[in-house]
């Protein structure tokens, strides 16, 4: 028998977890900030919904609306896939556009809340390695074996990276957030032990 791809290899062990339950917690906890970034903005720093939709004149075609949508919904397809019964296939293109939650505050809180409550309740559950098959236009047609655990560790990553555009629009928009909005838990750690030490927090 074959050893398993190092790119797919996620045991407790080699993500420096001492256990799966651990592991999961954390996944789970980092998913669940970086998508309570996103509820704190609409709830707290947007006053309108014409906000959401507002054109960036930097990012072309770009809004906060869009950007919500398009990393929320990476969170829900991966909880889908996960919840059918297997074999997992997963197509983050087959996402919805134009819904509720591009334009109205109260639809993208509702959304980005649906999908936290998604993760906690399949997350603590789940095989961390358990196979899916990735489905994927690049723009040629793509299908590659992938994991679980690998795919909600990218889809914070991916999240975050639509975090960062959203600040940019927010800026064009003079809308005040949160310090701390778009950047990764761990640069947020990072930023905070360098604090401690009386150094800048950037």
């Amino acid at each position: 028998m074959s050893s398993p791809s190092p790119a797919l290899a996620t045991s407790p062990e080699q993500n420096g977890f001492s256990d799966d339950a651990t592991a999961r917690a954390r996944l789970l906890e980092v998913s669940t900030a970086i998508l309570r970034q996103a509820v704190n903005l609409v709830e707290d720093s947007l006053t309108t919904d014409q906000q959401l939709t507002a054109q960036s004149n930097y990012i072309p075609g770009s809004t906060i609306g869009k950007h919500l949508r398009h990393a929320r919904d990476h969170f829900a397809l991966l909880a889908e896939a996960i919840s059918t019964p297997a074999p997992h296939v997963l197509n983050y293109d087959k996402r919805a556009r134009n819904t509720p939650m591009e334009s109205q505050r109260k639809a993208a809180a509702d959304a980005l809340n649906e999908a936290i409550a998604q993760l906690h309740e399949v997350v603590p559950t789940a095989n961390l390695a358990e196979p899916i098959t990735l489905h994927a236009v690049t723009p040629y047609p793509q299908v590659m074996e992938t994991t679980f655990a690998r795919e909600l560790w990218f889809a914070g990553l991916h999240a975050i990276h639509h975090w960062s555009m959203v600040r940019v629009i927010a800026g064009e928009l003079g809308i005040k957030l949160e310090d701390t909005f778009g950047f990764a838990p761990s640069t947020i750690v990072h930023m905070e032990s360098k604090a401690a030490l009386g150094k800048p927090k950037i």
